[in-house]
C-alpha cells in the first residue's frame, strides 16, 4: 500500500467518480447513472454510494457501452433528488477519477442544472493522466480495464459506475506510490486535472 498521501487539505479525503451518460457532450447528453466511492488518504474505503438518474429526455444512448435501458431507468430517481446528495460527498474531498475532465463536466453541469448552484472548482486527481505520467513513451494501453489488469485491480463490470470508481480506488494509491508522489503540489497540472486556464498559468 502507498504510503499516505498528504495535501493541503487539513484532513485530505479523495471522491473517486465515475458517471456512466448518454452521450460525450456535457451540454447535449445526461448522467445515467453517477457514484462516489471515499477514500481515505491511504486508501482505505471510507463509504461508498450509487444511484441511477432518471433522465429527463428518454436517450439512453450507448447501451452496448453501459447496459442502461429505459425499463431500468424508469423508476430511478431525477436529477433534482440526487443532486444535493451528490454535491455534499464531493464537498471538500479531492475529486479523483480516470479521466477526471469528463466526469466532472458532467457533474458540475449536472448540479447546476438541477438548481443546487455549481459547485467551487475542487482539487482534482486524473488516474488516466496519472497512468500516462508512468509511461511517457505511449507504449501501454491506458483504460481503465487494462490498467487495472496492470496493477491486478479487478473490475467486475467495465462501465458501470460503482464497479468503475471501486477500481479506480483501488488503482490510486498504487498509481500514487509508483510515482513517488507524496502531495498534490508534486504533481503536473494536467494531472492534477487542473482547468486549462490553471495549466496555462
Amino acid at each position: 500500500m502507498a504510503e499516505p498521501f498528504t495535501t493541503a487539505l487539513t484532513q485530505p479525503r479523495f471522491a473517486v467518480v465515475d458517471v456512466e451518460t448518454s452521450g460525450l457532450s456535457p451540454v447535449q447528453h445526461r448522467i445515467l447513472q453517477v457514484a462516489v466511492v471515499t477514500v481515505g488518504a491511504d486508501g482505505t474505503v471510507l463509504d461508498e454510494w450509487s444511484t441511477l438518474v432518471r433522465p429527463s429526455l428518454w436517450r439512453v444512448g450507448p447501451r452496448h457501452v453501459h447496459g442502461l435501458t429505459v425499463r431500468r431507468l424508469w423508476r430511478a430517481p431525477r436529477l433534482r433528488a440526487v443532486a444535493p446528495e451528490l454535491a455534499r460527498r464531493i464537498d471538500g474531498n479531492v475529486v479523483v477519477a480516470h479521466n477526471v475532465g469528463f466526469d466532472w463536466a458532467f457533474i458540475e453541469r449536472a448540479i447546476g442544472r438541477a438548481g443546487t448552484g455549481r459547485p467551487a472548482p475542487p482539487h482534482r486527481l486524473c488516474t488516466l493522466e496519472l497512468s500516462r505520467s508512468l509511461d511517457p513513451e505511449r507504449v501501454l494501453s491506458h483504460r481503465l480495464a487494462d490498467v487495472c489488469e496492470r496493477y491486478g485491480v479487478p473490475l467486475t463490470r467495465a462501465h458501470d459506475a460503482l464497479a468503475d470508481a471501486r477500481a479506480t480506488a483501488a488503482l490510486l494509491p498504487q498509481l500514487l506510490a509508483a510515482s513517488g508522489v507524496t502531495s498534490l503540489d508534486e504533481l503536473a497540472p494536467e494531472v492534477r486535472g487542473l482547468p486549462r486556464a490553471a495549466r496555462q498559468s
